[in-house]
This record gives C-alpha cells, sequence and structure tokens, in this order.
C-alpha cells in the first residue's frame, strides 16, 4: 500500500508543533495501524531521522495506551476497536492519513503523539477503591451478587482509562471514565461502603484536573473501544444527587475548590 501520513511532530509540551508529511509505500492490508507507524519509523531510522514518538504497551486492546486520532476519529474509523486493532486494509491504497494526538488541556503532550494521561490516575485514586476487613480472603460465594448488577459492574469494569472519551468531547469531559470507574465499584455490594463519597470525589478531582462538564452530547460512547454506555454517567449523576443530599463534602485530600 501506498500511504500518505500527515502526522502531528511536537518536540514537548513547552515548544509548538506541527504537520508533517511522511510517504511509505510498504505498508500492507494485514498490518495494524501501529505496525505501519512501525514501518514508518524504521524508515525514518534509515535516512537519520528522528521516529515518531507514540504511545504502545499490549497491542491486544487491552491497555488503552495507543491512544491516536485517526482521521479526527478517536482511534480510527471503526467503532469499538483501539488504535492497535485496528488494521490498514480499513484503508485504500494511495489514502492520505491525518495521525494527531489526543487534543485535551488535562492531557498535555509529552512528545509528538504521546499524551501525559496521569490526571486518569489522580481520579482513581481519589475514589477508586472499597472498604475491606483484614484477615483471610473471604469464600467468593458468601457474598451473593443478582446477576444483572454483576454483568453491569462487568461492563463498566470494561473501560481500559484510553482517553478516546475525552479526545472526542467537545467539552474535553472525562465523565463516562469517571463514571466508569464510580460505576464497576457501585453496583457491587462490597462497593456500597463508600459509594456516595466515591462519586464526589472522583467528580471534584475530574473538574480539579481541567476536564470540561458533560452535557450529553455522545460522542464519548460512540469511540469507546469498549462501549461503555452513557447510562453510567446517569448513574453516577445520580449519586451525586444523592451525596449532595447527605451533605457531603470532598474527603480530606481533594480539593474542595469545585465541590457542591
Amino acid at each position: 500500500m501506498r500511504l500518505t501520513l500527515k502526522v502531528w511532530r511536537q518536540k514537548n509540551r513547552n515548544t509548538p508543533g506541527e504537520f508533517r508529511t511522511y510517504h511509505t509505500e510498504h505498508a500492507s492490508p494485514d498490518m495494524s495501524f501501529l505496525e505501519m507507524l512501525d514501518v514508518v519509523n524504521q524508515e525514518l531510522i534509515l535516512k537519520g531521522e528522528e521516529p515518531i514518538a507514540f504511545d504502545h504497551d499490549c497491542r491486544e486492546g487491552i491497555c488503552g495506551m495507543c491512544s491516536l486520532m485517526i482521521n479526527g476519529i478517536a482511534h480510527g474509523p471503526k467503532q469499538a476497536v483501539t488504535t492497535c486493532q485496528l488494521h490498514m486494509r480499513s484503508f485504500k491504497d494511495g489514502d492520505t492519513i491525518t495521525v494527531e494526538p489526543w487534543r485535551a488541556g488535562a492531557f498535555p503532550i509529552i512528545k509528538d503523539l504521546v499524551t501525559d494521561r496521569s490526571s486518569f490516575d489522580r481520579i482513581i485514586q481519589a475514589g477508586g477503591y472499597i472498604s475491606a476487613s483484614t484477615g483471610s480472603a473471604p469464600d467468593g460465594n458468601t457474598i451473593p451478587v443478582a446477576k444483572v448488577d454483576a454483568d453491569k459492574a462487568m461492563d463498566a469494569a470494561a473501560c481500559i482509562g484510553c482517553g478516546a472519551c475525552v479526545a472526542a468531547c467537545p467539552n474535553g469531559s472525562a465523565m463516562l471514565f469517571t463514571a466508569a470507574k464510580a460505576a464497576h465499584l457501585s453496583f457491587l455490594p462490597q462497593g456500597q461502603t463508600e459509594r456516595y463519597q466515591r462519586a464526589i470525589n472522583m467528580v471534584t478531582q475530574h473538574d480539579e484536573e481541567g476536564f470540561g462538564n458533560c452535557t450529553n452530547i455522545g460522542e464519548c460512547a460512540v469511540v469507546c473501544p469498549k462501549e461503555i454506555s452513557l447510562d453510567t454517567i446517569a448513574r453516577l449523576n445520580r449519586d451525586l444527587v444523592v451525596a449532595a443530599l447527605k451533605g457531603l463534602a470532598p474527603s480530606t485530600g481533594v480539593s474542595e475548590a469545585k465541590a457542591g
């Protein structure tokens, strides 16, 4: 395949970036998008040029590292797949492909296509935990969980934290991610102790990280490679209402600047 790539190149977050054009004739329809970038980078190295920096890890659609905007779409033109699962047969010979990093203020660019998504880690740290008695592990069948709740918890837990929801949202909101991380615990008996405190802590941290407000546009769910439902956001909003009625405020260690 002959391809023309317009790739965003940026030395670091403090320097301006620009699109640069690259050509390759060695892409195969059977390659993944990341394998195609490997080929381009090898060609750049042989020319004595600096390779394109991009995030990757498992290349199996599990880790969420392969965060790329491809022709303006998070993870590319196919739904329910990550960039590493997108194959070049989704494109045509002679195509021009634009490749960009996630565009969000809360995801500052580290280099080229690599962004800093540590803000997600801090949202999880704010409330992604449960209280449990110490001692030996309890029998897995001692706490019954309804099948429907277990399924919904597993659906929410499928979130891999890739950030596509943020990149696609016109507001740069991370509410789908935050809601998924809260929901997979709130559906289970073990997650009830901190349920409402968790909601207000995580949303407060979400706002402190600089993510935008959710206005239910729905782009986040469309591009989510794990097809997380907007229902998780509705559930989180209900938990926030309960938290407000209970008079809960962000716990110590979570900024209170935007609580309420």
